[in-house]
């Protein structure tokens, strides 16, 4: 048996259900740490989003060690911010540098790098033997996704990435609704953001600035291919648009937001996506876009496939063919699930509900904090609900629209077993990325 077989991505839902009648299991093989043990904690990357994780893993471990390539400490918190909270905590600009000097002095790190330097930080860390949260989408490509999915299995370590509201009491809500058949079966379901909220459909700006004497720009490059430094156009924050630093708007709210369908349905890999939007540009993601996958079908299916369509850039789903009032006005970012009897109707960070009204259903409390989640089980060997095992292939999913939105209007065929299209080589280029010289890392390399 291949190590891939024993990643059934079902048999990983049937452990990530927290809370719903699934049993929760940890393999024998997880490591962990004594109970009263403090967790010496690391962060890669504390600018942004990275404070708000350094600090919400901060509420459950010592901080000890901290990194970023940009020593500035400014934008949200970030490297001065760190150093004034955490005084004593080691400092470095290069990742790989603390994980060589930190070897045997940290057990646990938070990554929450731009989205193509996800995969090379936690792999380095899972093959360091430490617990690592990575913020989503896990990775940048389906092949680092799938080589993280095994790597953490192969550790044995405690791993969560940062998709929250699955630990949240709205989806944890849906779930148990879809799940105990208050829609009946499931026809079709629709998923959407807002997003972008950052320039994407444009082009590759001409020339070059003085890169600001706090940025490490190489190291901030990592493994992309290296591009001069313009001010205001990647960092901070604008570079999620851009093909070799972030996976667009569906990339940045996909693993929030399809989440629950994949959760609450027990979806196995997707058969085939398709794209449908402006013609692709070879630098950035398109300014609004739609994605029609196409699952198997489940027990909790009126069919034996299952089609869900993501949007975004303003692009909303009909509500025709449900069960919605009339003038009912669809959140700016969320889900909608269209089953033979009722309709589910969720907000992003919200609680779902259902037209035309189901009896009383059981309304779940929140899980436990995602951060507690994932030092539990550093502490106590058990799995968090959205380990690597379940977030991986999840990435996987979301990432195949990724692929769809740079190839084009084409349906592609996808077979997960061989982790390549069936019948397109341009998308099969986009499956797996070459790391910049220098900047190889074992396994995925």
């Amino acid at each position: 048996m291949t190590q891939r077989s024993r990643l059934n991505r079902r048999d990983f839902l049937t452990t990530t259900a927290a809370g719903l009648a699934i049993p929760l299991t940890a393999p024998a093989i997880l490591k962990s740490a004594a109970p009263n043990e403090r967790i010496r904690l690391a962060s890669v990357g504390v600018g942004g989003k990275g404070w708000s994780d350094l600090n919400g893993a901060a509420a459950f471990c010592d901080v000890v060690a901290f990194c970023d390539v940009d020593t500035d400490g400014t934008r949200r918190g970030g490297f001065g911010k760190a150093a004034e909270k955490w005084p004593k905590a080691r400092r470095y600009s290069d990742w790989r540098e603390l994980f060589d000097k930190e070897a045997g002095k940290i057990d646990a790190v938070t990554v929450s790098t731009p989205d193509h330097m996800h995969a090379p930080v936690t792999m380095t860390a899972l093959q360091n033997g430490i617990a690592t949260y990575t913020q989503k989408p896990l990775t940048r490509t389906i092949h680092e996704a799938r080589a993280l999915t095994e790597a953490a299995e192969k550790a044995g370590v405690s791993t969560q990435m940062g998709n929250q509201n699955h630990s949240g009491a709205g989806y944890r809500t849906l779930a148990e609704w879809v799940q105990k058949g208050v829609l009946g079966k499931v026809k079709v379901a629709h998923t959407w953001s807002n997003r972008p909220i950052w320039p994407q459909g444009i082009d590759r700006p001409q020339g070059s600035d003085p890169v600001p004497e706090n940025l490490d720009w190489d190291a901030w490059l990592g493994v992309a291919p290296e591009r001069p430094y313009v001010k205001g156009v990647y960092h901070p924050f604008k570079w999620r648009g851009w093909y070799d630093f972030g996976a667009g708007a569906l990339g940045d709210m996909g693993c929030h937001i399809i989440d629950p369908v994949v959760w609450s349905l027990e979806l196995g890999p997707a058969l085939s996506v398709q794209y449908d939007g402006p013609t692709p540009n070879a630098e950035t993601f398109p300014k609004e876009e739609t994605i029609r996958y196409r699952f198997g079908g489940t027990r909790h299916t009126a069919e034996d496939t299952l089609e869900m369509t993501w949007y975004d850039g303003g692009r909303l789903p009909s509500t025709e063919g449900s069960h919605l009032p009339t003038g009912t006005k669809l959140p700016a970012n969320g889900v909608m699930m269209i089953g033979e009897d009722r309709t589910l109707l969720c907000p992003h960070g919200g609680m779902p509900q259902v037209y035309p009204p189901a009896p009383t259903q059981l309304i779940h409390e929140p899980g436990l904090n995602h951060y507690e989640e994932w030092t539990k089980g550093i502490k106590t060997g058990s799995t968090p609900n959205s380990s690597f095992a379940y977030a991986g292939p999840l990435t996987e999913t979301v990432l195949l629209g990724v692929v769809a939105s740079r190839v084009g209007s084409k349906e592609l065929k996808w077979d997960s077993e061989k982790l390549q299209f069936t019948n397109s080589e341009k998308a099969n280029s986009y499956v797996k990325q070459e790391y910049r010289e220098g900047w190889e890392v074992k396994g995925l390399s």
